[in-house]
């Protein structure tokens, strides 16, 4: 318990830096200009879906933390995530941010996918809600990335 403690408090702490430069961001008038995609999501499903991913990764990462790889695949992903906010919000890289975002997905699919043959299942399962919306975030920012 312990570990899903430390890994919850790190993790929220990531989500809560990022909304720093998204929370500001959404309201530019940079992005207001920009051609969305039509499956854009409302701003709620953004939260339900951070929160609801920032509980399954701790879980994750409290499973599979004990391994040296997975604590180094955590932070990887922990800056991965962290990095793309500014890149798209505030810098508005919007392709720069695509990469990350590509990148990122990538990670954590590799985590699930080596969870899935270390520990099957039941631990893989819990990294399932992040590359599900990561495919979802990538869809969105390439969408902004051609569309623009």
């Amino acid at each position: 318990m312990k570990s899903f403690l430390f890994y919850s408090i790190v993790t929220f702490f990531g989500l809560f830096l990022g909304g720093l430069f998204t929370n500001p961001g959404t309201s530019s008038e940079w992005y207001t200009s920009l051609s969305l995609a039509p499956w854009t999501p409302p701003g709620w499903v953004f939260g339900f879906a951070w929160t609801l991913i920032g509980v399954t990764w701790s879980v994750w990462a409290a499973k599979m933390c004990d391994i040296e790889r997975y604590t180094a695949w955590y932070w990887v992903i922990w800056i991965l995530n962290l990095v793309w906010n500014p890149v798209f919000f505030a810098l508005h890289h919007a392709a720069v941010a695509g990469v990350v975002i590509f990148v990122l997905l990538l990670y954590v699919t590799m985590s699930m996918l080596e969870t899935y043959r270390d520990r099957g299942v039941t631990a893989a399962i819990w990294a399932l809600p992040y590359v599900l919306w990561l495919v979802v975030a990538n869809s969105l920012n390439w969408y902004v990335v051609f569309a623009n």
